[in-house]
This record gives C-alpha cells, sequence and structure tokens, in this order.
C-alpha cells in the first residue's frame, strides 16, 4: 500500500499531534513556543514530513538538508539529508509506514544519515543503511548509519 507523506505545517494542531510521539522534545517545544511568540507563522518551512491515518498523524520524521561545507560524514564532502526522529505510533508499526518516510527521504537522491535509536538496527539495515565508524573526534560520539543513492557504500 502507497501511503501519502505530508510536509507537516507548524501550527498548534502539529505540535499537540506531537506529543503522541516518544521522541518528543526540545525542537518541538523550541517550535510551540517560537508559534506563540508570532514569530512563525502557519506556512512557516517544517522540517518535519508525516503520514495520516484519516485525521491521526501516525508517522513523522524530521529532514534537513545538510551543506557539503558542513559534512563531516562522507568523502568526499557532499550535500546530504539528515534525518531525524523517525517514529510511528506503536498501534501503526509494522505496516510499512516508517519505509515509506525513508522511501520519501530517498527520493531527494542525496545521501542520507541518520543515528539509530535503541533496537531500530534490523530496520535500518532493511531499509539499506550500513554503519560507519569514524574516530569519536570526527562522529562526536555518535553512531551514525548512512544510506548512499547509488546503493553502494562509499570506500
Amino acid at each position: 500500500m502507497a501511503y501519502k507523506v505530508e510536509k507537516l505545517k507548524i501550527n498548534y494542531k502539529t505540535l499537540e499531534e506531537f506529543k503522541r510521539f516518544k521522541e518528543y522534545g526540545l525542537q518541538e517545544l523550541s517550535m510551540f513556543e517560537d508559534l506563540e511568540a508570532n514569530i512563525i507563522e502557519n506556512d512557516s518551512a517544517s522540517p518535519f514530513y508525516g503520514i495520516y491515518f484519516g485525521s491521526l498523524l501516525v508517522a513523522r520524521m524530521s529532514l534537513y538538508r545538510v551543506e557539503a561545507k558542513f559534512d563531516r560524514y562522507f568523502d568526499p564532502p557532499q550535500d546530504y539529508l539528515e534525518l531525524w526522529k523517525l517514529e510511528v505510533l506503536p498501534d501503526y508499526q509494522g505496516k510499512g509506514y516508517g519505509h515509506a518516510l525513508v522511501d520519501f527521504a530517498k527520493s531527494y537522491g542525496l545521501p542520507i544519515k541518520t543515528n539509530p535509536r535503541v533496537k531500530s538496527q534490523e530496520f535500518w539495515a532493511k531499509v539499506g543503511f550500513t554503519s560507519v565508524h569514524y574516530d569519536m573526534e570526527r562522529d562526536l560520539g555518535e553512531n551514525p548509519i548512512i544510506w548512499y543513492p547509488s546503493g553502494a557504500a562509499e570506500q
């Protein structure tokens, strides 16, 4: 089944929906405070994408484009996407929502970097991500995994 991935608007309704997700944190609180202070508006650029089941937001992710000049993960340095906060509500897991979000990110044709949450390595392996091992200074203590558009890891 194909799911429709939507860019999520930054508004009170969306931010209230985010409270259902375990990964709800500082990023959303900051957006909420900015919204209350009228710094951002309903149509502001949002880094969040999601999938609705009826009117319920059941899956979401945050997706940022990082310019090559800030790249610490790929050799040679290049523009890439950083995928954060991929999460599917428990009752909707195992139904392809996570795969649909990752496929949407892959459709940009750029390398993707993420840091897997505990117990999610099997999911990331299924969608083609591989571990990278850098020295601690370079990866800042993260355990990054990456995906290349070509499907083959760079040397």
